[in-house]
């Protein structure tokens, strides 16, 4: 997280030149802005990503049939917190931007929202409205027999204190997990 704030990308106020000061202000601001964001952004507990597919996690998924990802409605929420010394305060709101997720058979997906929880009004065959994938491989060839399928939510905080506002973008939480992904092979019977 400290790369954030040392990377120069213009997320924090900068002084516009000594003398610009008034002598008030700076004798009743002992901790920099600066600082104060750092630490207010430190705070947010931004929580872990859970992840849901359907089929079930738990279960197999198929080879050609649609999975459908999505993270707990819970875990996509904004998250605000607030910090404040020597009078100066500074609120931070995280708010999730993406998920992108890492299928284990190389493809990716990524998804603007949490993704669309799976219910029986779609169908069976149906593909996710706006976070889904389909498999074109089993996994039994891989280690464990399973993919390991990974999410990384990308988070952007907006903070404002003393005046002054500005963005803390690509906060990431990440999860993981295994799938096992099977071929259903069809029988033909005269």
């Amino acid at each position: 997280m400290m790369g954030l704030f040392s990377a120069g990308k213009g997320i924090f106020p900068h002084a516009a030149g000594k003398g610009s000061h008034k002598a008030k202000a700076d004798a009743a601001q002992h901790v920099p802005v600066k600082v104060m964001v750092q630490q207010t952004v430190e705070r947010l507990k931004l929580p872990r990503p859970v992840i849901r597919t359907s089929p079930p996690e738990d279960f197999r998924q198929v080879v050609r049939v649609p999975t459908w990802m999505w993270v707990e409605r819970g875990t996509w929420a904004p998250v605000t917190t607030s910090a404040a010394v020597d009078g100066v305060e500074v609120t931070a709101t995280a708010r999730p931007r993406k998920a992108v997720w890492s299928m284990g058979d190389g493809g990716t997906v990524e998804c603007l929202g949490p993704g669309t929880p799976y219910s029986d009004s779609y169908g069976p065959r149906a593909s996710s409205p706006d976070c889904g994938y389909t498999y074109q491989r089993a996994s039994l060839g891989e280690p464990k027999g399973t993919f390991t399928v990974s999410v990384r939510v990308t988070w952007d905080v907006e903070w404002h204190g003393n005046g002054q506002a500005g963005v803390v973008p690509g906060l990431v939480m990440a999860a993981e997990r295994q799938l096992v992904v099977d071929e259903v092979q069809a029988v033909v019977t005269r």
